[in-house]
């Protein structure tokens, strides 16, 4: 795409319509999703692995008491991810339906003030981790067993702030494009240089939980020095000059408006970590802790392929938004709806059959093993009706319906989890904190159900004035 495009305004296309020849204007729906799918889902659940392969090591290489460090450092590494999310999806939205709709200089504006924004996000983060660490960690549920641990991990994870911001955001600007497998490049680079460090700090240099961290941080910085390349390579369709990093109000007001579903459901990801570290050390000790840790990474892992899912449905459905295909977008959220669904379930049978071996990757301690297991199942019991929850808040966010999108983001976690969590532990203590999140899931997924439909009828609605001016 030359720069006499890029920086003159409207695509030539767009005086008819969406650029014809661009990757997300194929009609074959259901082809196109497989092509951004599989990268996507093949690319977070790389990225689930080294963060599962981290909670290994760390169980097998430090102990019970690790992996609850690891657990009470988690919130703070949501907030960070949900900040880069926030960003990233927001700006993603806007250069999806901006290339949708043939308008290239907003997409190369957009892209700019993504970089502006991320600068300035990371720098406060790290500035706050450090100048308030422990207070973080005791505010996160940290016991005075348990901060040593947490405090060795957190002190280097701080250092890779700005790289997984970058990362994080990045790779929606990627896929909003549809360079799906460049994103999966992008975190398989990551991945693979977390794997083969873990074992050579944790084990190899006797570093334990500074080791896992460091391992973590050089990954992220690989990971954003091949973006950065690949930006810089002439590769992408978007560019960005110095003017393109100047604040626009208009953009970052909506940038941050439709990303705020993103944000929500990590940033609320994070409220629940710490409301549960807390009632979990009330109701069961360090021990509970260490359980759910171990468990919440499984389940993490488990549901990756499905936020992939939702990945690769967002570029589709925001540039067919954009381009006023309704009923192409309305397809590409059945599709997607039907596959993740079919995962969620798969997901679900895993689970239920096969626990034991599951917990047992992470430790071989009896009474770690005892609790997590009834107690993993009892988590996942209303797994097969996540995958749809998940997809109805990215088809929103792709359509930069921000208010519902954030609705549907923070309904299991915020709306639903935390009340249920705090009424059952007080009722039936320990058990009734797990039971909360199947009864959250079903009641989140009836939400969702009610919202599709509604917005489903808006778009025949919509679909149906403009034949009725066509006609005219």
């Amino acid at each position: 795409m030359s720069d006499e495009r890029g920086r003159g305004g409207q695509d030539p296309a767009a005086a008819g319509g969406p650029p014809r020849d661009h990757i997300l204007a194929d009609e074959n729906i259901g082809a196109l999703l497989w092509r951004l799918s599989i990268p996507a889902t093949v690319g977070m659940a790389i990225m689930a692995t080294y963060n599962l392969v981290d909670a290994i090591f760390i169980g097998r290489g430090v102990g019970s008491l690790g992996l609850a460090g690891l657990a009470i450092v988690f919130p703070l590494q949501l907030i960070v991810m949900s900040v880069g999310q926030l960003i990233g999806m927001g700006g993603a939205s806007i250069i999806s339906r901006a290339l949708g709709a043939g308008n290239v200089a907003r997409a190369h504006r957009t892209f700019g003030n993504v970089l502006t924004l991320l600068l300035i996000a990371a720098g406060v983060i790290t500035a706050a981790g450090f100048g308030y660490l422990d207070g973080l960690l005791r505010l996160f549920g940290a016991t005075d067993a348990i901060l040593p641990y947490a405090r060795e991990y957190l002190t280097i994870i701080l250092w890779g702030t700005g790289f997984r911001c970058y990362a994080m955001a990045h790779n929606n600007i990627i896929r909003s494009e549809g360079r799906a497998r460049v994103a999966m490049v992008t975190m398989m680079v990551g991945a693979i240089v977390n794997i083969i460090l873990d074992p050579i700090f944790i084990f190899g240099l006797d570093m334990g939980m500074k080791g896992a961290a460091l391992a973590t941080v050089i990954a992220q910085g690989c990971t954003t020095s091949f973006i950065i390349y690949y930006f810089l390579s002439g590769r992408s369709s978007i560019r960005m000059s110095p003017s393109d990093m100047r604040p626009d109000l208009a953009i970052v007001r909506e940038t941050l408006a439709v990303g705020s579903a993103s944000f929500g459901r990590m940033a609320a990801g994070s409220v629940v970590m710490v409301v549960l570290n807390h009632l979990l050390g009330e109701y069961g000790g360090n021990l509970a802790i260490a359980a759910f840790g171990l468990i919440n990474r499984m389940t993490q892992f488990l549901f990756m392929p499905i936020i992939g899912f939702a990945q690769a449905l967002q570029p589709v459905a925001g540039f067919n938004y954009g381009a006023k295909r309704f009923e192409m977008a309305k397809r590409a959220m059945r599709i997607s709806g039907i596959r993740a669904t079919a995962f969620s379930v798969g997901s679900f049978a895993i689970i239920m059959l096969l626990p034991q071996l599951l917990v047992q990757m992470f430790t071989e301690d009896p009474e770690l093993i005892r609790m997590a297991v009834p107690a993993m199942r009892i988590v996942a019991a209303a797994f097969p009706v996540i995958g749809l929850q998940m997809l109805g808040a990215a088809m929103f966010q792709a359509f930069g319906r921000a208010p519902q999108a954030l609705l549907l983001t923070l309904s299991r976690q915020v709306l639903f989890l935390i009340p249920l969590v705090l009424v059952l532990s007080r009722l039936v203590g320990l058990w009734g904190i797990f039971a909360s999140f199947p009864a959250a899931d079903s009641l989140s997924a009836t939400v969702t159900l009610i919202m599709l439909a509604r917005e489903f009828r808006r778009l025949d609605h919509k679909e149906a004035q403009m034949v009725e001016a066509r006609r005219v």
